[in-house]
């Protein structure tokens, strides 16, 4: 936005243009996962609007994409009486179940139906009421008659619109849920934050519509899918495949892969396919739903008590394993958590094979009682972690005791306490060598300073060795030192110390990343690197600065002040500003992005084949400072795709699509000739 203050009239009508293009953009991105713009294109407009709001207060209306972001603080939940009964569905768990529900159907319907057959998403079910296209209210199922008043949290899910394509009244039901990748992410973060982990996606989706502070629902990437329609109002459709079609057509999300089977054959081919391809999916499917299609026929069947005669849930048989613990081991992470793994005897599950599950705290092995030598049942959370889901007790022999919690941690032997109320234990020893070990081995991974060679044995040599005692300790490394090392000769040292020396000139996130700042992960770190400018500002930086930035709450800007409060922390980045390690950004500012000139900028990039100039992570780098983003899979909406050598599948997909197609030359002489305006010259 330009810099003079616009006039009320201007700013109402800036505003106006600036939600609706912000609108389409989320829709397309949330609903139709089919983006048309990239990120900081979205981001820029979007702090255009903010800087609108907060001059003119006012001009916050109701669909302000400002107004998702949470924030409100809720004292409880509200019943709310459902107009229209939310009923579950029977279950079916064998093609014979599916039989007689089919032969019972048409018995009742007196003549052939047809079915419409969706994915049973595994989330939690809810409801939105929509006032002449507004959204008014949303609630849980509840007991089906009265659920919770959860509206609030729901403004926060960017696929619910707040205002729909046409301002009709209609009440409509779908499921909100937390996809593998959201849910995987969150339960790494309360892990390390010794905090309770969630089982499954489920329980993590519904833990975070019930949260009474609503930017902890913002934070949780939930996403939603509708599937039915409790009032119509003034919709159409006569069919629930249509009726799914008219939702999409209202600006909501439902579910593509759905199909329309004539006969029941056909649904249980469909079910067979997708639970074949249940793991590929984004998201986790317990089952499938099957609906009679036409809305007269189910007005025929009508209800039981509980639930429809027209429809049924077939359910996929859980994915378990038995196998036998063997072991528990307790590791110590760079924050110093301690966290107990079973190791137990390989068994393939969920297409791969299985020897270790995480037992996340000591109340959770008190809560299932695992002991040494127990049978167990495993499965896969959200078809990703390896957890135990329960201990087959009567397998257990007679000898078998209660497992003990250690006392004391298993590397520096200091007591392990536990913090502010956390289930998990600690040790607090902060020279404890297995915290330090895996600082340094953060401080070099892959998102971090990214330096090659320096894998976790070699990091424990030089520690054990006392080369290093700190991230700051290894750019004072000479290669005579690192020949000291098992196995390191002279042309490995050479490359690690290369490798040492090339990673001073990153920019300053992944510096800050690296340090190991509880709660700031990557992408937390670039936002404050590229507001703030340079590590030295960062440092100096105040809470509620950091709290004003998009996307940074009060436990990220609370645990980023405190470190740099540390004077320990000064004198490492002393020590680290003494060899030379850059502290500036060196991304595009979204200040700097209209000076940018370059093919890449607004353009979506795939690499693809052997690079030989650049390294993968290096070409990426400088294609995203340059305003452009890099994907990692070739569609209609890559502009450009970079083939090195041994280029395959994408190269076939991209000239396919007739996409632009470069060598690896191509791209380093675009990389070279791209630069940034300097409105001083």
């Amino acid at each position: 936005m330009s810099e003079k203050l616009l006039t009320l009239e201007e700013a109402t009508e800036r505003s106006k243009e600036l939600r609706q293009q912000l609108n389409q953009y989320a829709f397309e991105y949330y609903d139709e996962d089919n983006p048309t713009v990239e990120d900081y294109i979205y981001d820029r407009l979007y702090t255009e609007l903010v800087q609108i709001e907060t001059t003119y207060p006012e001009l916050i209306t109701f669909d302000s994409p400002t107004q998702r972001v949470g924030g409100k603080v809720l004292k409880g939940f509200e019943k709310v009486t459902h107009s229209v009964q939310m009923y579950s569905l029977n279950d079916a768990f064998s093609k014979e179940d599916l039989l007689d529900f089919d032969e019972r159907v048409q018995k009742l319907a007196g003549k052939p139906v047809s079915y419409c057959c969706e994915l049973k998403i595994d989330g939690l079910a809810i409801s939105l009421k929509y006032e002449n296209g507004r959204f008014v209210q949303g609630a849980t199922r509840g007991d089906g008659n009265v659920g919770e008043n959860i509206t609030e949290n729901l403004k926060t899910v960017k696929s619910i619109p707040m205002v729909l394509k046409e301002p009709i009244s209609v009440e409509v039901r779908g499921e909100c849920y937390m996809s593998k990748q959201a849910f995987a992410q969150l339960n790494q973060e309360r892990e390390e934050a010794g905090q309770d982990v969630f089982a499954n996606p489920r329980n993590a989706a519904a833990g975070s519509l019930r949260q009474l502070d609503t930017k902890i629902a913002s934070s949780r990437q939930l996403n939603t899918f509708l599937y039915t329609v409790a009032d119509f109002g003034p919709m159409k459709a006569e069919t629930q495949f249509d009726a799914l079609n008219e939702l999409s057509a209202l600006g909501f999300r439902s579910n593509p892969k759905k199909k329309l089977c004539e006969t029941i054959e056909e649904v249980w081919a469909y079910i067979e396919e997708f639970h074949e391809k249940r793991s590929e999916l984004a998201y986790e499917i317990d089952g499938i739903v099957i609906k009679v299609n036409d809305f007269d026929i189910q007005d025929e069947l009508g209800f039981t008590v509980k639930a429809p005669r027209w429809a049924i849930a077939y359910k996929f048989p859980p994915e378990e394993a038995k196998t036998i613990v063997e072991e528990i081991e307790w590791t110590i992470g760079r924050t110093g958590v301690v966290t107990p793994t079973a190791v137990m005897s390989p068994v393939r599950i969920a297409g791969s094979t299985v020897s270790r599950a995480s037992l996340h705290n000591p109340d959770f092995i008190a809560m299932k009682d695992i002991r040494l030598n127990d049978t167990v049942i495993i499965y896969k959370a959200g078809d990703i972690i390896p957890e135990v889901s329960q201990v087959l007790q009567e397998k257990r022999v007679e000898t078998s005791v209660p497992y003990q919690i250690p006392t004391h941690c298993p590397v520096c032997n200091s007591e392990l306490v536990h913090l502010d109320e956390e289930v998990a234990l600690r040790c607090i020893n902060p020279k404890c060598p297995a915290q330090i070990k895996e600082g340094l081995n953060h401080f070099v991974s892959r998102n971090a300073m990214n330096i090659d060679g320096l894998g976790p044995r070699v990091l424990e040599q030089m520690y054990d060795k006392q080369l290093v005692t700190d991230v700051a300790d290894l750019y004072f490394l000479t290669e005579e030192q690192l020949m000291t090392l098992e196995k390191i000769k002279e042309k490995a040292a050479n490359n690690i110390y290369t490798a040492i020396a090339a990673s001073k000139d990153n920019s300053v996130e992944r510096l800050i990343f690296g340090l190991g700042i509880r709660h700031v992960g990557a992408k937390a770190a670039k936002v404050v690197a590229e507001h703030f400018g340079d590590l030295r500002t960062i440092s100096k930086a105040s809470k509620e600065e950091v709290v004003a930035l998009d996307s940074m709450g009060e436990i990220i800007a609370d645990s980023l002040v405190t470190y740099f409060q540390n004077e320990e922390v000064h004198e490492l980045l002393d020590e680290l500003e003494k060899a030379g390690v850059n502290f500036e950004y060196k991304g595009i500012r979204k200040e700097q992005l209209a000076e940018v000139e370059s093919p890449f900028k607004e353009k979506t990039v795939v690499l693809t084949g052997k690079l030989t100039h650049y390294t993968r992570e290096e070409a990426k780098e400088k294609i995203e400072s340059l305003g452009g983003k890099v994907t990692g899979s070739v569609s209609k909406k890559t502009d450009i795709v970079v083939a090195g050598e041994e280029a395959g599948s994408k190269l076939t997909k991209a000239q396919s699509l007739g996409i632009e197609v470069w060598d690896e030359q191509q791209m380093v002489t675009a990389l070279d000739n791209s630069y940034i305006q300097d409105d001083s010259e």
